[in-house]
């Protein structure tokens, strides 16, 4: 009898330990991900993999539109919110070093732009005098177009209008913008 009782013992002892350690392994586990969610905060985490460290530059010291929201406090994360599934897939890409190089261009929504630009203020800021009179790339002849169709962060930006015509304003634009076709 006394036997048993040491062996029932010992079997809670054991089974205290093995729970305890699962504790400490969930919040070790928790603890890596909070830690690494605060680290990805950073854009100076997106140069931990191997093909972003021209992005990164274009935002901290390019002349390129990334820059311009880099200066307006805009980080990675602001415009770049990938899901849990796309974090898999990048940690992938990563690992198996199986990626593009340069990446595509991200084709935003019109929409995903306009929650943080007013298109009637862009249009203000975008008016030109032109030997046609009063023109705005932004209040187009051809209808609407989709914002990255001529807006690049991480790329120069290539004005669409100069697939057709040679404004005359094209050299006032800023330099993130490509001047020629």
């Amino acid at each position: 009898m006394e036997n048993k009782t040491q062996t029932s013992i010992k079997e809670i002892v054991m089974q205290k330990k093995v729970i305890y350690v699962i504790i400490l392994l969930v919040l070790i586990a928790a603890g890596g991900m909070i830690a690494m969610a605060k680290a990805s905060d950073k854009p100076e985490f997106c140069t931990s993999c191997h093909n972003m460290q021209s992005y990164y530059d274009s935002w901290h010291d390019g002349n390129l539109l990334a820059k311009k929201h880099a200066d307006a406090g805009v980080n990675c994360h602001d415009c770049h919110q990938p899901s849990l599934t796309q974090q898999m897939d990048e940690g992938l890409k990563y690992v198996t070093d199986n990626f593009d190089d340069p990446m595509p261009k991200r084709q935003f929504s019109n929409e995903f732009c306009t929650k943080c630009h007013n298109m009637e203020d862009v249009k203000a800021k975008t008016l030109f005098d032109d030997k046609n009179g009063k023109v705005n790339p932004h209040d187009a002849h051809v209808g609407q177009q989709n914002c990255y169709e001529c807006h690049s962060m991480h790329r120069e930006s290539k004005l669409s209008c100069t697939e057709c015509h040679t404004p005359q304003w094209l050299n006032k634009l800023p330099d993130y913008w490509k001047k020629t076709n």
